[in-house]
């Protein structure tokens, strides 16, 4: 399906059984060289503003789940949009949330990083839809 995986994926969750479920779903469409992960959103803009090996992360996807403690999604896109474009480079932000609350949903559209919301869990056929979606560039019909 893909021509190339993505550098890394980025989730951003404080579910522990989300993050293994989730982590399974990319391993099974084999869609990422390196998936990290981040437990609240003060632990992701750490790793994405430290420099490792003298790089910054830059992950492909970010999968951001908006409730959780210490930071949560909407702090975190607040950050975010204030680091260095060299800190963000071309990042794909997906929302995720178990929320049925529509005003989240309207929310997230106000951000102009964030590309996509939808509802926990992803899927494999989520997953793809992505994919699809956002990095056309690599899918292999």
């Amino acid at each position: 399906m893909l021509k190339k995986k993505l550098n890394s994926i980025l989730l951003v969750d404080d579910d522990e059984a989300t993050i293994y479920l989730h982590k399974t779903m990319i391993e099974i469409v084999d869609c990422a060289e390196k998936i990290v992960i981040a437990e609240n959103g003060e632990e992701a803009i750490k790793l994405l503003s430290d420099k490792v090996d003298g790089e910054f992360l830059q992950p492909s996807l970010i999968f951001l789940d908006i409730n959780m403690p210490r930071m949560n999604g909407w702090e975190f896109l607040e950050t975010y949009k204030r680091m260095y474009p060299h800190q963000r480079a071309e990042i794909i932000i997906v929302m995720l949330t178990t929320s049925l609350n529509p005003s989240d949903r309207e929310r997230a559209k106000e951000f102009k990083e964030v590309n996509g919301f939808m509802n926990k869990p992803i899927t494999i056929d989520s997953l793809k839809e992505i994919l699809r979606l956002y990095f056309s560039d690599i899918i292999q019909d």
